[in-house]
């Protein structure tokens, strides 16, 4: 039986949440209505928060856009009960955008949390269309909860990976690499037969966790200038007899002004540059480089729905490892948990 009330944690205004009971709004033709079993923190919902970067639609909005959880009504009878994923973007699938096979981009999206009415993830219930839904066939011992964040920490850089053209013999530099997106690009990459793959953070446990989940060689950059990276980086590539200067792919995850600054640095002959992670600091650079590298600078934006059971069978065949990376936590303690990401105190990406 359909539950008559919706519970949520909604964003009344940046930097304020409040749990809020609302009547379980009617499905339209064609949704289905998930109850959540897990929503993953991502920085983007930080960004909503504290930083005030906008939503769609306007607060009060639940936010949370990492969902997984089970079908509890829809049409058809035959997807009631179902555990499902739901993307973290919905595009049209009618404009020219999607028509061109660039949907991730379209500009009538819509995403949980964002532009989805008050509809978000950090609630009990979210209507979505069904047709978009990715069914989970099995799980082969994983946690339903941890399987919300193939939503987007795995699904945005899986696309990031399509956009590269990632395939076996790549050499891969991942900056930003024991974040909660950076650890899953990591994995990917090495899960899509790189040659290399070379993490670049400042957490030192971390990148030692990586060293057993895809990264075959790692960098701390604290207190070391662009140059000095690139000079630590060309060492190891003579040692292991590898191009240090050209045919690198580098991903950008960390967000941050140094980390792009840094990806820039890095960029050289028919290399590619891809921006995965968000920030709102501007950088440099001299646009003649890519003239002179023949070089390439793409960005990502989220992961069609369609590729979403193929982003889950990495998890499912063991190519990409979750429970070293994930963390449950009671929706109770979505305030603490906010508190505890914007400082920077998460070990794990945390599952609400």
């Amino acid at each position: 039986m359909t539950p008559k009330i919706l519970k949520s944690w909604r964003m009344l205004e940046p930097g304020k949440l409040a749990y809020c009971e609302t009547p379980m709004p009617a499905l339209s033709a064609g949704e289905a209505l998930v109850e959540i079993r897990g929503c993953g923190v991502c920085h983007t919902d930080l960004s909503y928060f504290y930083m005030g970067v906008p939503t769609v639609n306007n607060p009060p909005i639940t936010l949370g856009h990492e969902i997984s959880g089970v079908v509890v009504a829809a049409d058809s009878n035959d997807l009631v009960g179902r555990e499902v994923i739901v993307p973290a973007l919905l595009p049209c699938r009618n404009c020219e955008i999607c028509r061109s096979g660039r949907g991730t981009r379209c500009l009538k999206q819509r995403m949980p949390g964002n532009s989805m009415e008050v509809f978000g993830g950090y609630a009990s219930h979210i209507p979505v269309p069904a047709n978009e839904l990715c069914i989970v066939p099995e799980r082969r011992g994983i946690p339903l909860e941890h399987l919300a964040v193939v939503a987007d920490a795995i699904a945005t850089p899986y696309h990031a990976a399509q956009r590269a053209e990632l395939g076996p013999g790549d050499l891969v530099v991942v900056i930003g690499a024991a974040g909660g997106v950076g650890s899953f690009m990591t994995q990917i990459a090495k899960g899509m037969g790189a040659r290399a793959v070379i993490g670049i953070d400042l957490n030192e446990s971390k990148l030692a966790l990586l060293s057993r989940h895809g990264a075959d060689f790692t960098i701390n950059p604290k207190g070391k200038s662009a140059k000095e990276i690139k000079e630590i980086i060309k060492t190891w590539c003579k040692g292991e007899n590898l191009p240090a200067n050209f045919g690198w792919k580098i991903f950008e995850v960390s967000g941050t002004k140094p980390g792009q600054e840094l990806a820039q640095a890095l960029l050289s002959f028919v290399g590619k540059l891809i921006v995965v992670g968000y920030g709102t600091d501007e950088t440099s650079y001299m646009m003649s480089k890519l003239m002179a590298f023949e070089a390439d600078m793409i960005g990502v934006w989220g992961c069609l729905p369609e590729d979403y059971p193929k982003v889950l069978q990495l998890c499912l065949d063991g190519k990409i490892a979750l429970e070293p990376f994930v963390e449950t936590r009671p929706m109770s303690q979505i305030e603490q948990v906010f508190d505890d990401a914007h400082h920077g105190k998460l070990k794990k990406r945390v599952v609400l």
